[in-house]
């Protein structure tokens, strides 16, 4: 990896994030579509080290299961030390939650705090359309 003025702070890898905490519980009530956001989603710059700090949304239409929110936070959490890429943070919570909800349709969006000037916005749905 290609080190900014030599300088990098410790961090680890994708293989990292804590999959198996995700934990679901049934659902059988009418079709609704559920919003789950927080603004303390990070990880780690796998350049510098440093962190990036995002609003994450996850949107999705159950298919008989709903995610249990102490284990996304857990979830969330292990992303904290972890050197990826915006882009491909955004994809793995998305297909990480796909996984393990089934659901209906999921849409996850990472809207990360300006860096250099730009901010960035990515938008990930599956099933793919």
């Amino acid at each position: 990896m290609a080190i900014a003025e030599g300088r990098s702070l410790p961090f680890v890898g994708p293989e990292h994030v804590d999959v198996a905490v995700l934990e679901t519980f049934p659902y059988d009530g009418p079709e609704q579509e559920i919003v789950t956001e927080t603004d303390e989603f990070s990880a780690v710059c796998p350049y510098s080290g440093l962190p990036d700090f995002a609003k994450l949304v996850i949107r999705y239409v159950p298919g008989g299961k709903c995610i249990e929110l102490k284990s996304l936070k857990y979830y969330v959490t292990s992303y904290r030390n972890v050197g990826i890429f915006q882009e491909h943070a955004t994809g793995k919570i998305a297909e990480d939650l796909h996984r393990c909800l089934a659901p209906k349709w999921l849409e996850v969006r990472t809207v990360y705090n300006v860096r250099g000037g730009f901010l960035t916005t990515c938008t990930v749905r599956l099933p793919r359309t």
